[in-house]
């Protein structure tokens, strides 16, 4: 066979949790250098902050995923196992269940029925958790890999605004960290759905509106609550 059909779902896990990252880094610590900037604040003060919100953004991030992902997995293995002794105690009604779901997918009885034996003689339980409940190894809660691509991602992400924050003159700091920081979004956003084969204008547009939002509201409230109007 020379076909091959390159497909995208098993970049999932990973990508949600690279691009959530990098997102979150780039506008959560430009948005704070900005309103930081927009408050008078000294430059050193301002690039104190934005390491800070780095550091804590990373682990937050890092704390957060690996949590949540933790969940998820919990709530795999309960059905895992769940599904395991329903295999020991009643195999014949999980071949009848198996049955009736290649039954509602389109198959013939008989079909259906012969489908599911060969399957479940193959491997049932991998059968069962694929057809029955839609547990997919490609998507399944990994949680140390999302830890660590949101940890990473992010570092990366607000790491960009801080060199811009670092290189150009105060003067032109609030200017330069935006404008600077929707261009890393719109590249983040067109990258993120080029591999998910997704509109790269669109992935562009999405996260560059978020990203002007927040900084505006930071800005609007470093302006508003800031101790040199």
């Amino acid at each position: 066979m020379t076909h091959h059909e390159d497909h995208r779902s098993h970049h999932i896990g990973w990508l949600r949790a690279a691009v959530l990252g990098a997102n979150d880094g780039i506008v959560s610590t430009a948005s704070l250098i900005i309103g930081v900037a927009a408050a008078g604040a000294e430059l050193g003060s301002i690039l104190l902050a934005g390491v800070a919100g780095l550091v804590a953004g990373a682990m937050s991030m890092a704390a957060g995923e690996y949590v949540s992902v933790s969940s998820q997995s919990d709530v795999e293995k309960a059905d895992i196992e769940q599904e395991r002794l329903s295999l020991e105690t009643d195999y014949e009604y999980e071949l009848k269940e198996l049955t009736q779901i290649y039954v509602e997918r389109g198959l013939d009885r008989a079909l259906a029925r012969q489908v599911a034996e060969k399957l479940m003689e193959h491997d049932a339980l991998g059968t069962h958790l694929r057809d029955e409940i839609g547990l997919l190894d490609s998507g399944s809660a990994r949680p140390v890999q999302a830890a660590v691509f949101s940890a990473a991602t992010f570092t990366l992400g607000a790491g960009l605004p801080l060199l811009v924050t670092w290189w150009v003159p105060q003067s032109w700091l609030m200017a330069a960290v935006a404008l600077s920081s929707l261009v890393f979004l719109a590249l983040l956003g067109a990258t993120a759905a080029r591999v998910g084969a997704a509109s790269m204008w669109v992935g562009a547009v999405r996260v560059t509106f978020w990203g002007t939002f927040a900084m505006a509201l930071t800005a609007g409230v470093g302006r508003l609550f800031g101790v040199a109007a």
